[in-house]
């Protein structure tokens, strides 16, 4: 049994043709390598990946562990772990991306200004989804982002690029949804072109 969730079952192969019963059984949570580390455990999914005679067994032991066990098959586990460390990873950088920008307009303790906002914010996403999109780029606000894009030209290019990949997708998403309207789409988008 292995915990990555990059791999499934392949990578066990050698073992396998030793006898071995595969399994892949990858909590999803993210451990710093602190004590409280195990108390994540509960409660959360976990991806299984295990030959369907040993299916009933791997989720056995999830449900063992507490948690919730959810079948992601071998040709799946890439984008399956794309997703997880893309929204878990990239999250914690956006964050401290935030929270140095505040910093750098003065505010004294951005984690506090920042924890109700992002909270909500995630909330958002995870119960409405795309539907649970505010601000300037889901409004059509060129003006305000191109200020954004100003500012953010002075203090940091990588700041910058990040800001336009990540509003790029977000007007199409928001575009795609139907709540970004395509004219104010075309004026965002100029005023995101490079």
């Amino acid at each position: 049994m292995h915990t990555s969730g990059r791999y499934g079952t392949a990578i066990l192969d050698p073992l396998t043709r030793a006898g071995a019963l595969p399994l892949a059984l990858h909590p999803v949570m993210t451990f710093t390598g602190r004590p409280d580390d195990v108390n994540r455990l509960t409660g959360i999914s976990f991806g299984v990946t295990s030959p369907e005679p040993l299916r009933p067994v791997a989720e056995a032991l999830v449900l063992e562990m507490g948690g919730e066990p959810v079948w992601i098959t071998e040709d799946a586990r890439p984008l399956y772990h794309a997703a997880l460390a893309g929204g878990a990873n990239h999250l914690v950088t956006l964050v401290v991306e935030s929270m140095d920008l505040l910093s750098r307009a003065g505010v004294a303790e951005p984690g506090r200004m920042l924890g109700p906002l992002l909270g909500a914010a995630l909330d958002n996403g995870l119960r409405l989804g795309i539907d649970g999109l505010t601000g300037p780029v889901a409004r059509g606000d060129a003006g305000t982002v191109s200020d954004h894009l100003a500012e953010l030209a002075k203090i940091s290019p990588e700041s910058r690029r990040a800001y336009v990949a990540l509003a790029r997708l977000t007007a199409d998403r928001a575009l795609g949804a139907g709540l970004l309207k395509p004219e104010a789409a075309e004026r965002l988008l100029e005023a995101l072109a490079d």
